[in-house]
């Protein structure tokens, strides 16, 4: 019998805007006339339906064994549901977690919008209606590396899922503070991880949550590759290098720094290691954190971890103008929160073999512009359409190919946005909206001090909400 460690901390970058209209990248057919690109799903499950996975991706239910997997960041966004899934499939999960982002909500004075549990009531919960047990264990991944390490050797899991970083590219941005504690908090707990293992001496796959933003955004002049590009150094020789780094904020940055230690670790101590890049994540909950109002999955609705559907969403169904960035000409790849735990089952299922590069996969289901998405939001919800001064230093206007055939030829029919699928988040908010403070809406974070300057008009109590 195998055994999973996950690592679950915050993953997807949760404040961007998307903007040009896509569809499944890689099993795709992608048609384009002007400025917008429609996309055909290569098959009729793929819309309206919360994901299907061929025989091939769905892990102990298909006869691969149970694995132990250690969740690090389990308690947040997308380690929660992740740690449930994982779960439900017939893994043994252990969540590892020390509540940093409950802190930031109280440090930030803005709670998630869905009232989530405590730790010790969610697994409680799950036991009760699953029959199945999830341990629970506050540690701090980057300071308490002792314990960590001890953790490894007791519970000698399969796989480590590392979801346990600072999630938000605003937050990173705030001030001289979080920027400091963004890269301490990710840059050493990766490394500590990969040092864990090995003085652990157990043989635990790494598998982590990325973003896709390493890439930058219309920096490769075509298609995205997985990770790795194909180059013609001086003297015609070819060669396949990692794929440059193009951060866009603190946070972007600790990814690329963390993409570099796992390069170092994997050819250093034969680590075998997983990373994911992952676009941003919407919808709220799972088939599993619908089971029991005590398992929903939190909800950030602010300008510094609200991610940009979920913002739209939110803001459409309590009447509020869309806070577009910008001109929203920014294109971005997205993917729902099932798949993102779907996702991580694939990667632990499919480890690359001892002595093999670090595997990387594009963790993504469609790419959108910013604009188009705000439109498809505003039509359903009747709300207007605000563009905004940008908080950010980013191009106003980008192009966006990204290749995720690893994914879609191991089986993932990814959920594409849909008017349908928005109405589970819709009816979150509408349950929940009296726990919104409307003065947390607009971005409070910026970038440098021009970003801050040409926002400085935006007024946090101008925000009103339809009643």
């Amino acid at each position: 019998m195998k055994f999973v460690l996950i690592l679950a901390a915050f993953a997807a970058d949760p404040t961007i805007a998307f903007t040009t209209t896509g569809g499944i990248l890689g099993t795709a057919t992608t048609t384009r006339a002007s400025t917008t690109t429609t996309i055909i799903p290569t098959s009729p499950s793929s819309r309206g339906t919360l994901l299907r996975l061929d025989a091939a991706a769905d892990g102990v239910a298909n006869g691969t064994d149970k694995k132990k997997v250690i969740v690090l960041g389990g308690d947040g966004f997308c380690g929660w549901p992740t740690s449930l899934y994982l779960s439900d499939q017939g893994h043994d999960v252990v969540i590892v977690d020390n509540l940093s982002r409950r802190n930031i909500d109280t440090e930030l004075g803005c709670d998630s919008l869905t009232p989530i549990q405590p730790p010790g009531v969610r697994v409680s919960a799950w036991k009760e209606v699953s029959g199945k047990d999830i341990k629970f264990v506050n540690l701090d991944v980057a300071k308490e590396y002792d314990l960590l390490v001890q953790l490894i050797k007791d519970e000698k899991p399969d796989s480590i899922v590392h979801f346990a970083e600072q999630r938000a590219a605003p937050y990173s941005m705030k001030n001289s503070k979080t920027k400091r504690y963004t890269v301490d908090n990710n840059v050493s707990g990766s490394n500590n991880l990969c040092c864990a293992v090995i003085d652990s001496e157990v043989d635990a796959h790494i598998v982590h949550l990325g973003t896709m933003g390493v890439y930058g955004y219309g920096t490769s002049g075509g298609e995205i590759p997985e990770g790795y590009i194909d180059i013609i150094l001086p003297g015609g020789r070819e060669a396949n290098i990692l794929h440059p780094a193009y951060p866009g904020s603190v946070y972007h940055a600790t990814k690329c720094l963390d993409a570099l230690l796992w390069q170092f670790y994997q050819k250093n101590d034969q680590l075998r290691i997983t990373d994911l890049h992952q676009g941003i994540v919407w919808g709220t909950n799972t088939p599993q954190t619908i089971k029991d109002e005590r398992l929903v999955n939190r909800f950030d609705y602010d300008g510094d971890y609200g991610t940009v559907l979920n913002r739209f969403l939110m803001q459409g169904a309590m009447g509020v103008p869309l806070t577009v960035y910008g001109t929203g000409g920014q294109t971005r790849g997205f993917i729902h929160i099932t798949d993102t735990a779907r996702c991580i089952e694939i990667a632990i299922n499919n480890p690359p073999k001892a002595g093999e590069r670090v595997e990387i996969f594009n963790q993504i289901a469609e790419t959108r512009r910013v604009r188009d998405v705000a439109k498809l939001v505003a039509d359903q919800t009747g709300v207007d359409v605000n563009l905004l001064p940008n908080p950010r230093q980013e191009a106003a206007e980008n192009e966006l190919e990204v290749s995720n055939r690893k994914f879609c030829n191991l089986g993932l029919d990814p959920i594409t946005l849909d008017a349908a699928l928005f109405d589970e988040v819709t009816e979150v908010v509408n349950k929940y909206k009296h726990r919104c403070d409307p003065t947390k809406i607009l971005p409070a974070s910026f970038w440098n001090k021009k970003r801050a300057e040409e926002c400085a008009s935006l007024d946090p109590n101008s925000v009103k909400i339809k009643v």
